[in-house]
């Protein structure tokens, strides 16, 4: 599913038209966005959390030359799933 297909289907299911739900994810997307870039943690209880965390400065190599390269630290947003997530995509909960 990409996001045209979800915004298909969010229109469908709460009767809004499909520019306005795409509208609504398109804004919930720049929120969580904006956020993790604050460094804040944005909790979708029972759905999982998005989280900004931190990659240390490591030593890597080119996969063209094979030569060491200095890799900075940099901040990677990450998602930790929660409970019912996990539990509907394992057919124990509600989807």
């Amino acid at each position: 599913m990409n996001k045209q297909d979800l915004a298909i289907r969010v229109a469908e299911a709460t009767g809004v038209t499909r520019l306005e739900a795409l509208n609504t994810i398109d804004t919930m997307l720049d929120i969580i966005t904006e956020s993790l870039a604050r460094g804040e943690e944005v909790r979708l209880v029972g759905f999982g959390n998005f989280v900004a965390g931190t990659r240390k400065a490591s030593t890597g190599r080119n996969p063209r030359t094979g030569e060491p390269m200095d890799l900075a630290e940099s901040v990677m947003p990450k998602f930790r799933v929660g409970r019912n997530l996990k539990e509907a995509c394992n057919g124990r909960g509600d989807a």
